[in-house]
């Protein structure tokens, strides 16, 4: 059976689930017609989904059509989950973009485009909502065919509109299709010109693809249904053509013709580039024939952890023919792994299947070693495919149990979440001594909590990182500390004395010893550096570690009875303490370098956003409508980078944030924080 892979691509809201939905129900796969309102959804099962009426999971639907299998991959269109989009675009060979008739291309659209056309997919345009208020089919194409690509040309126009939309006419067919059921009908009158001179522009788009149409078309000889659907077919496969359907998925109207375009437009995998991975023995790169005799080779594209199933790997085959209760090689971690029972899955319904073969996309449960990305293969043939190139974890929260019990668990469940998302991060930061978790924004670490707390039972709070300053001196001081106590029977007696220097940034801590004529006995000398190294931690400004700074034992003196190691160490804390608080000390920050990439038309407001938060900018580099800004900024000022640029850039701008030294924190900015700091106790 022939097989298509198809990932659907939107902005939130542009009515996608609604269009899965609809072919679902069109096909027979399911008997009754879901809805993201009431939750209903096939592809939104999770409840987090059905609460917030919106895709989080990328979901897979696999279902038959005019005798093809079509597995449809439904991600969110949120960009905060634009991690989901990026697996689903690496394991598929077409692409359909869904836009809304009223709301035209927004910037969802253009970022998923972009990445549809990096992966080179051949694409459908589907403009949904032709039933809504406000919704204008000719509008809508003229901001496809500027915003996205002119090559972007109708396929069909609509009869009607808004509340008068009844059904569509096709220009490959010259037939008119009615309503829901699609109804054959004739074209009307008052289209005839516009179907004409729509259906002669794409004929002629199309027959470029083909050097023997061309000469047809020029002589003006007829060329035949037959000849343009496969000249439509090369030219959208080539990347020449895309073809633009219109309906409404809500009413049902277009939804086949859409199925019947899959089919006849977009690649099956054998008719797609070809395959290429890299041979696990020799490095070298190698194609993969896509057919079931080739050795099994797949990629696992997605992992869901299920706190009653286990975990489940979504996986796609490239070549050969995996079996249920099996052995197969990850060539990622060189070894071996268990296969047990493989699924088709629908949905939250899971199919048991004996075999997944060649170009089609399956799921195993509680496989031990692999996760997204790996490579699944034959031991005796191991070769490893590109892995998923996931976006960058930008937005930065600390993550705090609720309870000592949520404790204990959130460090089991979090590398499980991460397992499930790899768009997200987790880190403990040392220094503030808490967990930090990143994601894409701020929505995907609240939909995060959300999933920790309904999956696993787990309470936590985000709360903005601290941010991890530290304490110098600024000039050379000595101290001197005599640690003296009397107390019946033997006493408590250390004396130190301490030259403090800063260091230039970055220096680091030294401890050194210059003791003359044994002033302190050998053996005291390793207390005195455990006291200075514990009060190094806490500084004597706001309590923030001590760095840059080289401290000197070089004189003191000892009892030959009250002397012990409890009174060096206390002696070596006291002398330091007292010798930060001599040294003119200051508070030192992270700095931060940037690296932004926004449409040219913002490059303005990013530089004076960046002046307002203490950064500057070190240079920039534009190109085809893009600019590149290098900055650098404080930390404490980027907390919140990732929502700012998106609204100062309407969700269109992207950055990269990287440590890069520490610098002063100026006078002002130094008075609030130590205040803050003391505030908080």
């Amino acid at each position: 059976m022939q097989i298509r892979n198809v990932v659907l691509l939107s902005h939130q809201g542009a009515g996608k689930t609604s269009l899965t939905e609809s072919m679902l129900f069109s096909s027979g796969a399911i008997q009754r017609l879901g809805n993201v309102e009431n939750g209903t959804a096939t592809s939104d099962y999770d409840p987090l989904e059905m609460e917030r009426h919106m895709g989080i999971n990328l979901s897979l639907l696999p279902f038959e059509w005019q005798g093809m299998k079509l597995n449809l991959i439904d991600p969110p269109g949120y960009a905060d989950f634009m991690g989901e989009v990026r697996s689903g675009l690496r394991v598929t060979e077409g692409a359909i973009v869904v836009i809304c008739a009223a709301s035209g291309v927004e910037v969802g659209t253009e970022q998923m485009w972009g990445d549809a056309e990096k992966a080179n997919l051949p694409r459908l345009i589907f403009i949904n909502k032709m039933d809504r208020d406000n919704a204008d089919f000719f509008a809508t194409l003229e901001g496809i065919q500027a915003k996205l690509s002119p090559r972007c040309l109708p396929l069909q126009l609509p009869i009607g509109s808004q509340s008068d939309f009844q059904g569509i006419v096709d220009l490959v067919t010259m037939k008119a299709y009615i309503g829901a059921a699609s109804q054959e009908a004739e074209i009307p009158s008052t289209l005839r010109e516009q179907v004409e001179a729509s259906r002669e522009k794409l004929i002629e788009a199309a027959v470029e693809a083909d050097d023997e149409l061309i000469n047809k078309y020029l002589e003006g000889e007829p060329i035949n249904n037959e000849e343009i659907l496969a000249v439509i077919k090369k030219s959208t496969i080539a990347g020449k053509l895309v073809p633009v359907f219109v309906g409404s998925a809500l009413q049902g109207i277009g939804t086949q013709q859409v199925l019947n375009g899959i089919c006849y437009y977009l690649p099956s995998p054998e008719e797609k580039d070809i395959f290429v991975a890299k041979d696990g023995a020799t490095g070298n790169q190698e194609e993969i024939q896509p057919n079931s005799e080739s050795p099994f080779s797949g990629l696992v594209f997605k992992t869901s952890a299920d706190p009653y199933v286990g975990k489940l790997s979504y996986f796609r085959v490239y070549s050969g023919v995996i079996s249920s209760n099996s052995q197969v090689w990850n060539a990622n971690k060189n070894n071996m792994e268990r296969i047990g029972q493989l699924f088709t899955v629908l949905g939250k319904n899971q199919q048991p299947v004996p075999q997944v073969a060649a170009g089609d996309i399956g799921a195993v449960v509680r496989l031990s070693l692999t996760t997204t990305g790996d490579t699944l293969c034959a031991r005796e043939h191991p070769v490893i495919f590109p892995g998923i190139e996931f976006p960058r974890a930008n937005f930065s929260m600390a993550i705090q149990p609720q309870t000592k019990t949520d404790l204990d668990k959130m460090s089991t469940v979090l590398p499980r979440i991460c397992e499930e998302d790899p768009s997200l991060q987790t880190r403990r930061e040392v220094d503030t001594n808490e967990f930090i978790i990143s994601g894409v924004g701020d929505s995907h670490l609240e939909i995060i909590k959300d999933k920790i707390r309904r999956k696993f039972g787990v309470e936590v709070k985000l709360d903005l990182p601290k941010i991890p300053y530290k304490e110098t001196i600024t000039m050379s001081t000595k101290a001197e500390y005599k640690h003296k106590k009397q107390t019946g029977g033997h006493g408590q007696y250390g004396h130190v004395r301490l030259e403090l220097e800063p260091l230039p940034r970055g220096g680091g801590f030294e401890f050194a010893k210059k003791i003359v004529g044994g002033a302190i006995p050998q053996n005291y000398i390793p207390s005195v550096e455990k006291g200075v190294n514990e009060a190094k931690q806490e500084g004597g400004l706001a309590g923030y570690p001590i760095v840059d700074v080289k401290v000197t034992l070089y004189d003191g003196s000892f009892h030959a009875v009250d002397s012990s190691d409890i009174a060096f160490k206390i002696a070596g804390a006291q002398a330091l303490k007292k010798g930060l608080s001599q040294g003119q000390p200051v508070l030192l920050e992270p700095i931060m370098n940037l690296t932004i990439t926004v449409p040219e038309t913002y490059t303005g407001d990013i530089a004076s956003d960046l002046n307002t938060k203490r950064g500057h900018v070190l240079g920039m580099s534009p190109g085809d409508g893009i600019n590149v800004i290098e900055a650098q900024a404080p930390y404490a000022e980027l907390t919140r980078y990732a929502i700012d640029l998106r609204s100062m850039t309407q969700g269109r701008g992207s950055f990269v944030m990287e440590f890069d030294h520490y610098e002063e924190v100026p006078a002002h900015v130094s008075q609030k924080v130590i205040a803050d700091k003391k505030k908080a106790g």
